[in-house]
């Protein structure tokens, strides 16, 4: 017992210390509040906007820092402002928010998922406590990552308004440090996950059934899957290509003691907002999926385990495969609810 429940203790201390550190970082950057203006003061002293316009039009104006050859005024820089602001910001804003409105138009569409037949009340084991709390860890810092990063991004908008510079201040200072600390844990956390998952997302013939029947949705039928289906397998794979481009450029941006570019970084930072923003998008049908869309599929991955019923219609391939085991080595029944147990393929 002791050894089934060590995953999800694991799991319970590390989000219990993300939680820490957060509040932490909070309280830690509330002085730079007092006076948000004076900082800005000191930084550019009395110049005016005269002499900024004299530094923008003339190469005099060097910033030597670290052999630096850019000029005060970098246009590069001005380059990358605009692509952030005026492309990848509402191309994400828009890709996020058209993702809500079309899952809820399905939803009052289509309504949730249901079984076509009556549960049986035998149970197998789809998911052990250390791949849940695998799962769930990674999820957890997914959605801590989305949403600091979309303050990062849309913060400004929304909450200095609403809130004025004493409360803005020490937010965005904590947002940052939060978002820069759980990304390159994320990174190993997903990598974790990829070679796990890798031999069960691999694609299968009868994978091109599944997108053709739309994952049972055109023709109202079920079609064949294998321990993981189409969509399940689609999304690993965008996790695999995105999400490693969006942990990559994160890890340049991280740690930028390796000779990169003012360039590079800027870069770099459009392309971990067009990956991130693109993942978060996604990721929101998985969500929906996994909670209102299907029946069964929440609980699969909180307790571990599914009716017979929802494996025979979602996923019949692994559920024959895990029959005919059954038919070789009985089935251990359980004393505790009387339930049969069986064990999912390695």
């Amino acid at each position: 017992m002791t050894s089934a429940l060590t995953p999800l203790l694991w799991y319970r201390r590390l989000m219990g210390l993300a939680l820490v550190l957060l509040l932490a970082c909070v309280f830690a950057t509330s002085a730079l509040a007092a006076d948000p203006e004076a900082e800005i003061k000191q930084a550019i002293g009395g110049a005016s906007q005269e002499t900024w316009q004299d530094i923008g039009s003339t190469d005099d104006y060097i910033d030597t820092r670290a052999d630096s050859t850019y000029n005060l005024i970098n246009a590069s820089g001005e380059t990358w402002r605009q692509i952030r602001n005026d492309w990848v910001s509402p191309a994400g804003a828009i890709a996020i928010l058209g993702m809500l409105v079309v899952l809820a138009v399905f939803y009052m569409i289509f309504g949730k998922k249901t079984l076509d037949e009556p549960r049986t009340g035998r149970l197998m084991l789809r998911w052990t406590a250390l791949e849940r709390a695998l799962h769930w860890t990674m999820a957890t810092l997914f959605i801590l990552l989305a949403l600091t990063g979309l303050n990062l991004l849309f913060g400004k908008f929304i909450f200095r308004p609403l809130f004025g510079d004493g409360f803005w201040a020490p937010m965005i200072a904590g947002t940052k440090f939060v978002h820069n600390y759980l990304g390159p844990l994320f990174a190993v956390v997903l990598i974790i996950v990829l070679a796990k998952w890798l031999s069960i997302n691999l694609p299968k013939k009868h994978d091109l059934t599944w997108f053709k029947q739309g994952g049972g949705i055109i023709n109202k039928q079920h079609p064949p899957a294998g321990f993981a289906n189409g969509g399940e397998k689609a999304w690993y794979w965008i996790l695999a290509s995105v999400g490693l481009v969006a942990v990559v450029t994160g890890l340049v941006m991280d740690f930028p003691i390796f000779g990169q570019s003012r360039d590079t970084m800027q870069w770099m930072n459009v392309f971990h907002a067009v990956a991130s923003l693109g993942l978060m998008a996604v990721s929101l049908g998985h969500i929906y999926i996994g909670t209102l869309g299907m029946e069964g599929a929440f609980e699969a991955m909180k307790t571990g385990y599914v009716d017979e019923t929802w494996a025979k219609e979602h996923h019949n391939i692994w559920y024959e495969e895990v029959m005919n085991k059954a038919d070789t080595a009985p089935q251990k029944k359980a004393v505790d609810d009387g339930t049969a147990k069986a064990h999912r393929p390695n």
